[in-house]
């Protein structure tokens, strides 16, 4: 499978612009954004891409701000040695090693995890993966059945199960982050994954005591009505993929039509992660 690479450069943009372009781009079938100096990149499977529809996209918000894009084709052997040229070690709180089949073991740490991502995202170097496996790391998962959406390479999962948790099920609707997932479990030795290609309507009718949902905003209100559904009594969520304004009372407002309620939320840069609970 082969990706469309859209690299967006901006003169003066605000936050909240920004945010409304990337989910706009989202509905266009972006699926992946990474921050830059300039503006951000974002990918989306080549099948699924337009020019001309992002043209008239960007036509629409012209009155608001300007940008120059280049596009690039990114194929899997590509993103392989780019990934491999710039991927570096990562640890979370002094506790997580994160790392790729190619480093160093590092066992003076107490949880280790080894991913290869191929053409799928979440290394846990973007703000929005560190802040939900610092989220995950605090969290009390001994036994707990977990569900994992827009799973990527599985990460947020696995280091769930080196907590402890008991059932995991990973959920990710690009058939490349599903065999991504299953395929890090076995490197991780993460026996008690199980993976799905889809959306919510895949989510089995089955009862979570803890959720992952890494996603953006306009999927996670779309998909918020599902979670609350098979998400337990006092069970918890962990949302991210947004920014602070509006989103974060966007998606307040949606989970406490859910008895789903906010906790608190972490901040780094301009991504947001957030803590729920449903009572």
């Amino acid at each position: 499978m082969q990706y469309i690479k859209a690299v967006f450069k901006f003169e003066s943009i605000e936050n909240f612009q920004q945010d409304l372009l990337i989910s706009d781009l989202a509905d266009l079938g972006f699926d992946t954004f990474e921050d830059s100096e300039s503006g951000f990149t974002a990918f989306v499977i080549k099948e699924n891409f337009s020019e001309q529809a992002l043209k008239d996209l960007l036509a629409i918000h012209a009155e608001d701000f300007t940008t120059d894009y280049n596009l690039e084709d990114v194929a899997d052997e590509n993103w392989n040695a780019e990934w491999e040229k710039n991927f570096s070690p990562l640890i979370i709180d002094d506790v997580c090693y994160v790392r790729a089949t190619f480093h160093e073991p590092q066992p003076s740490y107490p949880y280790e995890i080894v991913i290869d991502p191929k053409m799928a995202f979440g290394t846990g170097h973007h703000q929005t993966t560190t802040m939900v496996m610092q989220y995950i790391l605090a969290a009390d998962l001994k036994d707990k059945n977990i569900l994992d959406m827009g799973c990527g390479t599985g990460i947020l999962a696995i280091l769930a199960a080196k907590l402890g948790a008991k059932n995991l099920m990973a959920i990710d609707y690009d058939d490349i982050c599903y065999e991504s997932a299953l395929e890090n479990a076995a490197l991780n030795k993460v026996t008690n994954l199980k993976a799905l290609c889809g959306s919510k309507e895949v989510i089995p009718n089955e009862e979570y005591d803890v959720i992952f949902a890494n996603i953006n905003r306009n999927i996670l209100l779309d998909q918020i009505g599902r979670y609350a559904e098979v998400l337990k009594s006092e069970g918890k969520i962990f949302f991210s993929g947004f920014y602070l304004d509006p989103d974060l009372s966007m998606i307040t407002a949606e989970c406490a039509k859910h008895e789903i309620h906010y906790i608190d939320h972490k901040q780094n840069g301009d991504w947001v992660a957030a803590q729920f609970e449903k009572y």
